[in-house]
């Protein structure tokens, strides 16, 4: 699953235990890039507080689904196939069309986001997530610009950012870490965005 040890959950005790009690899934299936981080319990609560926070949240005037789009954006450019097909099967799940789903996906692979079934604000966006990922060094305040000209406010425009930023960080713990999807239950999420305490998969 990973290349650290990891405690799975009928070994788990203590802070641990409650912790996966919270962000397990069906059968107490725990999703093997939070299972990483079981021998530092505090950076688990951590992940899963931004993880939440930033993408499943009510707060967000982002359409979720649009969201996740971009997560695997981000994660395609990162090379981190883990990523990519757990938020792919949950922008599917979320989208409720899988043929433009799979037009989106297509698009991703390719790396022309434009080609994808995408309004302009969207395409915009995922410019901006481009290269926020590939050379964040080189974004300047008319970057903000565009994506505010096509429509975005600036509320919107930390949630991009603030998605396009986990992750990169999600990417990182994973390929880092070497966590694999075997033995995940692909596509689920903690959906219930209005309890920023609920963290269970479904």
């Amino acid at each position: 699953m990973s290349w650290i040890k990891t405690i799975p959950f009928d070994e788990a005790s203590g802070r641990l235990k409650t912790l996966y009690d919270r962000v397990t899934g069906p059968g107490n299936n725990v999703d093997n890039i939070m299972m990483v981080h079981s021998l530092r319990p505090h950076s688990m609560e951590g992940h899963m507080a931004l993880y939440k926070n930033v993408l499943h949240h009510s707060g967000n005037s982002v359409p979720k689904w649009f969201l996740e789009v971009l997560g695997v954006w981000v994660s395609s450019l990162n090379s981190c196939g883990y990523c990519v097909e757990h938020h792919f099967s949950g922008l599917q799940r979320l989208l409720g069309d899988e043929q433009r789903g799979l037009a989106i996906r297509a698009a991703i692979e390719v790396e022309t986001p434009e080609t994808a079934p995408l309004d302009p604000a969207q395409v915009a966006a995922m410019e901006y997530a481009r290269k926020l990922t590939e050379n964040p060094a080189d974004l300047a305040a008319a970057d903000i610009d565009t994506l505010r000209s096509v429509g975005w406010d600036d509320g919107e425009i930390l949630e991009i950012n603030q998605v396009c930023a986990y992750f990169s960080y999600a990417n990182r713990t994973v390929l880092g870490l070497g966590c694999s999807t075997k033995g995940d239950i692909l596509g689920l999420s903690p959906n219930n965005s209005d309890n920023p305490d609920d963290w269970g998969h479904r």
